[in-house]
């Protein structure tokens, strides 16, 4: 089992939970809950992994806030 990382937001205008995948190039996807978007995004790196279209570019490594006085 290989195991990645997805940035989740929500949008505002749409509210919809929108995600991607920072080590592929276009695995990104949307859904109404999380657990759609979270299947969603299986099935894009599914086939991503499956057509050998893209591979890993990177290594998420994490979060930081930033403050501006």
């Amino acid at each position: 089992m290989k195991v990645f990382t997805a940035v989740i937001e929500k949008d505002v205008d749409t509210n919809l939970y929108v995600g991607y995948v920072p080590s592929f190039v276009g695995a990104h996807s949307q859904g109404e809950t999380l657990d759609e978007l979270r299947e969603n995004l299986q099935e894009v790196i599914a086939m991503l992994l499956e057509d050998d279209l893209v591979s890993p570019q990177s290594e998420f490594v994490g979060t930081q806030l930033i403050a501006i006085a």
